[in-house]
């Protein structure tokens, strides 16, 4: 077909096959004929100058617009060469980000481009907090002193204290602080314990991060409350140097290998974080745990889940080993303590109360019935699927009477399921300190979109993500600043409890003979 210098080619951009330009003649592995439109890369093979006077119309599915040959074609004497698609590629996301600018920031398909500068940004800030804002010792001395009793020989926990108290955490805080201990000239170089705690900050950004891009539940503008508005996560973790952020850090780890399906690997990791135990860091985390269980006994049923809490509980248990040996009942009284008294004057959740009240044990069993009913209302009403019983969640996955609910490959579900789990001990806690606004704080936002609202959405979330904050950052807490943290808890379960349920299964389909349920039974 011959070409004259105004003839014209319309070319789609998204598939295209092999275009040659020989002496105005156009060839194509396909049929083609004049003003075809073909679908592909066009490439061409140019011999006469002239024939650059060709002009191809190169009409792009979504914006039509219109380019010149030479754009897209090389003239290298003959000699056939492919326009390279990236700088193509790049123009066009350039291109729909321009159109789209107004909604970066409220579409969750930007949610890996909004978190990336932000998380960049946080690096200047912590930087500028360490040099500018005054460190405050809390905690970090009496760490230091018990890990140094460790080193010193000392296994039985009943020995080991700091300037606040005796030792009562796990094995795992001692192996962690240990290393912190030579690494900081044995935690007299505060400032390099600072810029190593800014480090473990970013890197709980950056699995936190992940976790709402594998997600996508959350608009890409509420991460900036998540990172760069909150004082007291910043304090937490390069100001006072607490333990709570380590553990954070590892079960956030652990969440991404759960949503990568590595169950194995994120049970080792819930347990062990470093070569330590993440549960023999801090307590905390168990609030987690009746989650996860529903979470194994979903996916595998009860008797393949046994072999992974199983390594948990191993891991755990060689851990402690060398404080076990020494004084089994020491370390168990002191590292599991579930009835530790806190003080009164450390409370924000319950300043409301009386202190005799707030110390009284009638009280925390009265909340440990209420957090135990709340979990059970969750597992039976909002977590499991209609129709489905709490029994068959024991069963392997192949012998259910509804098919298996592939947790796995709902990630929404998964981290949904996780973080309710947690935010429930949270409501129903005993006490909450300053420094275990870290225990939660992450997932709040994710909780806050995951939840049943219907009217001002995007303003009521954001206000409660506000009184949140200023309740945490209250200090000393008040009547008020403790009432209105209860308020948002109050909101945000209620919320919970209203969103969507699980949908159920499509009916199974009936299979043709004996032989298609033999094959069925054999795969799985």
């Amino acid at each position: 077909m011959l070409l004259n210098q105004k003839d014209t080619v319309q070319v789609y951009l998204d598939k295209v096959p092999e275009v040659n330009f020989c002496f105005g003649h156009l060839t194509c592995s396909t049929s083609y004929r004049r003003d075809h439109t073909f679908s592909g890369k066009a490439y061409a093979r140019m011999f006469p100058k002239s024939c650059d006077e060709v002009q191809i119309r190169l009409v792009d599915s979504d914006t039509r617009a219109s380019a010149s040959a030479r754009n897209y074609v090389e003239m290298a004497g003959g000699v056939k060469k492919k326009s390279p698609a990236p700088p193509h590629r790049v123009l066009a996301t350039l291109r729909t980000l321009w159109q789209d600018k107004h909604m970066i920031l409220f579409k969750a398909e930007y949610t890996i481009l909004v978190t990336s500068v932000l998380w960049f940004l946080e690096i200047g800030v912590n930087i500028w907090v360490i040099q500018k804002v005054a460190y405050t010792e809390i905690d970090w001395k009496a760490y230091m002193d018990e890990v140094e009793g460790v080193i010193n020989g000392t296994y039985d926990y009943t020995k080991l204290k700091g300037d606040t108290g005796p030792l009562v955490y796990p094995a795992g805080f001692v192996y962690i602080f240990t290393a912190l201990y030579y690494i900081t000239n044995h935690g007299r170089n505060i400032r390099l314990a600072q810029y190593l705690f800014a480090v473990f900050y970013l890197l709980t950004l950056l699995l936190v991060f992940r976790i709402y891009h594998r997600t996508k539940k959350v608009p890409p503008y509420v991460f900036f409350f998540v990172c760069c508005a909150s004082y007291r996560i910043h304090s937490i973790f390069v100001l006072r140097l607490f333990n709570d952020p380590v553990a954070m850090m590892m079960l956030f780890g652990a969440v991404n290998l759960f949503l990568d399906r590595r169950w194995s690997l994120g049970c080792g990791l819930y347990r062990q974080p470093n070569s330590t135990s993440l549960v023999s860091v801090k307590m905390n985390v168990l609030l987690f745990a009746p989650g996860l269980l529903f979470l194994l006994l979903s996916e595998f049923g009860l008797i393949r889940a046994i072999p992974k809490l199983s390594l948990c509980a191993a891991i755990q248990f060689l851990l402690g080993l060398p404080f076990l040996m020494e004084n089994p009942t020491g370390y168990i009284t002191r590292a599991f303590d579930l009835g530790r008294q806190f003080m009164f004057k450390w409370t924000v959740n319950w300043r409301f109360l009386p202190e005799w009240l707030f110390l009284s044990r009638y009280f925390h069993l009265v909340l440990l019935a209420a957090h135990l009913m709340a979990l059970l209302l969750f597992v039976l009403r909002r977590w499991k699927r209609p129709g489905e019983s709490i029994l068959d969640l024991l069963k392997e996955p192949g012998k259910r009477v509804l098919p298996a609910q592939q947790l796995s490959s709902d990630h929404i579900l998964m981290v949904l399921i996780l973080f309710t789990s947690n935010f429930i001990g949270m409501c129903f806690s005993r006490s909450l300190h300053y420094q275990f606004y870290v225990w939660y704080f992450h997932t709040l936002p994710f909780l806050l979109w995951s939840a049943g609202f219907k009217k001002l959405a995007h303003l009521l979330r954001v206000l409660i993500l506000g009184l949140v904050e200023l309740s945490w950052n209250t200090y000393p807490s008040t009547t008020y600043s403790s009432a209105a943290l209860h308020v948002c808890h109050l909101i945000m379960l209620v919320s919970l409890w209203l969103a969507p349920v699980p949908a159920p299964p499509p009916a199974p389909t009936q299979p043709l003979g004996p032989a298609s349920q033999g094959e069925k039974a054999k795969s799985q």
